[in-house]
């Protein structure tokens, strides 16, 4: 008769995740051993963008000697007898896959739509028309600027590496930056890394780099916008029914 594997129903193992065609991609996430391999793959699938069919899981000790390849869907992570500390890497078996080519990482290798200034201007509406229409309706509009310590007060209590909450949305995650972005407009701005891929870079803006994240994870907002506090990450398996 096969026995069964019973494990403490609070256990559970921070392990290190990393991707083998995302370089950048790091993250610390916490799982339950009762946690089957198919669902970790289902729950690194939202994070790395890499299918659950073209995923690969190898695990690696805190030495860095790999234990072995995560290669039954069904079996519960805890069968692997992993310990927090230890490294989960993502192999991405799709050679057309999304993560593919490196240009989640290096903007540079994605194409860019241009157009000529002489063809811009011949638009019947862009941007640049509008904003002299606006300015023309109200000149001194455009006078008006926010002061260079605009939200600093609001920072005081905000540090890097704090747990945050973002709204709208309730978006969770860890804080990177705190600072004056000239870049982004007069005063202070937190970036920050979200806990999903809800951002919209890698902690680089208008090539400058403010901060590092994976990619899709990164966000700069203004600090009325962040509260810390106890925001631990969301386990999107902890509602679902067994």
């Amino acid at each position: 008769m096969a026995s069964l594997l019973h494990l403490p129903a609070d256990d559970s193992v921070q392990l290190l995740v990393t991707h083998s065609n995302i370089k950048t991609f790091s993250a610390e996430i916490r799982f339950s051993l009762q946690t089957t391999v198919e669902a970790v793959k289902d729950k690194l699938w939202k994070k790395s963008g890499t299918a659950v069919d073209s995923m690969r899981l190898e695990l690696y000790d805190d030495t860095g000697s790999k234990v072995g390849d995560l290669n039954e869907d069904s079996r519960p992570l805890g069968f692997y007898s992993p310990n927090s500390g230890y490294r989960l890497h993502i192999v991405d078996l799709d050679p057309s896959s999304v993560t593919s080519g490196g240009w989640l990482e290096d903007t540079s290798l994605v194409e860019k739509y241009t157009i000529s200034d002489e063809a811009y201007n011949k638009l019947d509406s862009n941007f640049r028309k509008f904003k002299e229409k606006m300015v023309s309706q109200n000149p001194t509009a455009s006078s008006k600027k926010l002061p260079e310590n605009y939200m600093e007060d609001l920072c005081t209590n905000i540090k890097v590496g704090d747990r945050c909450e973002v709204e709208p949305g309730a978006k969770r995650g860890i804080v990177k930056f705190v600072g004056k972005a000239e870049a982004l407009g007069p005063g202070f701005w937190v970036g920050i890394q979200y806990d999903e891929p809800l951002g919209k870079h890698d902690g680089m803006v208008k090539g400058l780099r403010f901060f590092q994240c994976p990619p899709a994870h990164g966000g700069i907002v203004r600090p009325d916008k962040v509260k810390v506090g106890d925001f631990p990450e969301r386990d999107p398996f902890e509602e679902e029914e067994i």
